[in-house]
């Protein structure tokens, strides 16, 4: 009788991994790649949403505003953030373990303009237990950074996320 052992490969356990709760203490922080936002998604983001704002759409009426051309919608901004956050490899492993978003903060510091790159800076500031142990509350401060480094968007991000060891918590 012949047997054979399956190994797995790095893929397979890849895939096994996973971060919960108890993986995000206050202080964990992490940044995504970038992307610059262009007059595409700024027309488009526009048409979608309605949001005609001649600061956004209007190049001559932004070149006499304070800002002196236009400037992409502050919402834009924050959806890039949830995009490129959800594409970044910690926030992947945490898919399996995140229940829901119980709560979103947004500031806007600076104008984000046409041509701008930004990535997104990540910090969990709180980490606490619920009533429940078989979960956890961890809040995220995500910031982007321009390629001036200027914070030109901060988004603080409440989340409730599965622990590894419901038991450990009791």
């Amino acid at each position: 009788m012949t047997t054979t052992t399956e190994t797995s490969s790095g893929f397979d356990t890849a895939a096994q991994l996973s971060i919960f709760w108890e993986d995000l203490p206050a202080g964990t922080r992490y940044s995504t790649s970038s992307r610059t936002i262009t007059e595409a998604d700024v027309a488009a983001f526009a048409a979608l949403t309605g949001d005609m704002n001649r600061l956004h759409v209007d190049a001559e009426y932004a070149k006499a505003s304070v800002h002196g051309q236009r400037i992409a919608h502050g919402m834009l901004v924050a959806s890039f953030m949830a995009g490129l956050t959800s594409r970044s490899i910690p926030n992947q492993l945490m898919e399996g373990a995140l229940f829901g978003v119980l709560e979103n903060t947004v500031k806007f510091p600076k104008a984000t303009y046409i041509g701008d790159t930004i990535r997104v800076d990540i910090e969990v500031v709180e980490q606490r237990p619920t009533s429940n142990p078989g979960r956890g509350i961890v809040r995220f401060v995500r910031k982007a950074i321009n390629q001036r480094g200027e914070v030109a968007c901060e988004l603080g991000a409440t989340c409730l996320l599965k622990r590894r060891n419901p038991a450990d918590a009791q």
